[in-house]
């Protein structure tokens, strides 16, 4: 291959050109190298696309057809093409210098783009594979991806435009240092995002399926997805919410997560009792009670403890404010207790759950008596059910034992008073 003006040749076609008018022989040149382009596309498309789609589906392993996905391949058989603009260009003799240094300059810009896109893909694969391993829920990447997606692309971008003017990157650089405030305020989102997103992965804040809670916000569901910029939550009433990242760090935010994990749902109610109706019992219903499976050892042991106590102090019978005795609203509390222990659904005293009965504060409205317990599953409906015959069982038992639990008189109350009186 012979030189000319410092560029390869043809001999045989750089001869033709060179005999040939300057206006038609640039129309020529550039004509041919459209065709080489268009038959190096062709090429790549027939043959070079299917051939890597070949080889990657005969590979046994499953990692590489994630990575080498057909949009990956679309984006590098680009390459090729772009290559034919960026290197042709040395075999071109009438074209001006000009017009060729804007499509040398427009094809490297090209080879960048394109190389950025196959990249990102390629990181779209990563995290693909890295979303099937167990430790992605614990550990989502996500994140992580975008915010070098967003590096790469901005620097990238940067790269293109000044191959594409062929000026020094570091002028760029220098004039949005100059817009660095109209920057942040168009790209606020996305650096609060940024350092939410960052903050949230570090201290393992929320992870995909956990349950949370955003009052501020009216969420109440699962994690779906977890990207950069949003999360998206699956409400329990099936509507979708979309939250900026950022929210997860500036509102109040309740992750059941740790309950999850536990194994056991907390269940906190109380039921007020009638102060009224709480009174000690008498011995007939302390014989009574003391026939109860759930109270027999509770009776039994009591009057034990009572007796002697009564007899030390030398307690005089006739006076009964004097004698220590049992209550209707403690045998209630005990029976309570063995209740709740006799229930295979319940985590029992020394599970390393709290198992508690307690009176709270009485006020307006009765003394409060609290079941403070935990279920032996996190499952929202059976933990809904478990609650539900819990207290089914303690509201038919309240009377039983003469107490009554307190409500706010109701019409049929006040009409019944009337037939009372009259």
């Amino acid at each position: 291959m012979a030189q000319y003006d410092g560029k390869p040749q043809i001999p045989w076609l750089s001869d033709q050109i060179n005999s040939l008018p300057e206006q038609i022989g640039i129309i020529v040149e550039l004509a041919l190298l459209s065709f080489a382009g268009l038959i190096v596309f062709y090429l790549t498309k027939r043959i070079l696309r299917p051939l890597l789609k070949k080889v990657v589906a005969k590979s046994k392993n499953q990692w590489d057809d994630v990575l080498v996905s057909p949009q990956f391949i679309f984006y590098l058989s680009w390459i090729p093409v772009t290559a034919v603009g960026n290197y042709g260009t040395n075999f071109l003799h009438e074209t001006p210098e000009w017009f060729l240094d804007v499509v040398t300059n427009v094809s490297r810009s090209l080879t960048l783009v394109v190389v950025l896109f196959a990249i990102g893909t390629l990181l779209n694969g990563i995290n693909k594979i890295y979303t099937q391993r167990p430790i992605s829920k614990q550990r989502p990447i996500k994140g992580y991806i975008q915010i070098v997606k967003i590096l790469l692309y901005g620097i990238g971008g940067l790269s293109a435009i000044s191959l594409l003017v062929d000026e020094s990157p570091w002028k760029f650089l220098a004039g949005i240092g100059a817009m660095t405030a109209v920057l942040l305020l168009i790209f606020k989102d996305t650096i609060l995002s940024l350092v939410a997103s960052v903050t949230v992965m570090t201290n393992d804040m929320v992870r995909v399926g956990d349950w949370i809670e955003i009052p501020s916000a009216g969420i109440d569901g699962d994690v779906v997805d977890l990207s950069l910029h949003t999360v998206k939550i699956q409400n329990f009433d099936r509507t979708v919410s979309y939250v900026p990242t950022y929210r997860l760090v500036n509102s109040t935010l309740k992750n059941w997560r740790g309950m999850q994990e536990a194994g056991g749902r907390r269940i906190k109610r109380a039921l007020q009792i009638d102060l009224g109706t709480v009174r000690f019992l008498t011995t007939e219903e302390v014989t009574r009670f003391g026939r109860f499976a759930l109270l027999k050892d509770y009776i039994a042991g009591k009057e034990e403890e009572l007796q002697a106590w009564n007899a030390e102090h030398h307690v005089d019978g006739d006076i009964p404010s004097n004698v220590r005795r049992l209550t209707n609203l403690g045998t209630l509390r005990a029976y309570i207790v063995n209740y709740l222990k006799s229930r295979e659904d319940i985590y029992s005293p020394g599970s390393g759950m709290t198992f508690l009965i307690r009176q709270l504060q009485p006020g307006e409205h009765g003394v409060p008596l609290e079941v403070y317990v935990f279920t032996t599953t996190t499952n929202w409906v059976e933990y809904e059910g478990i609650q539900a015959d819990i207290f089914d069982h303690i509201f038919a038992m309240v009377p039983e034992l003469g107490l009554k639990v307190f409500q706010n008189p109701t019409g049929a109350d006040f009409q019944q008073g009337f037939l009372t009186r009259g």
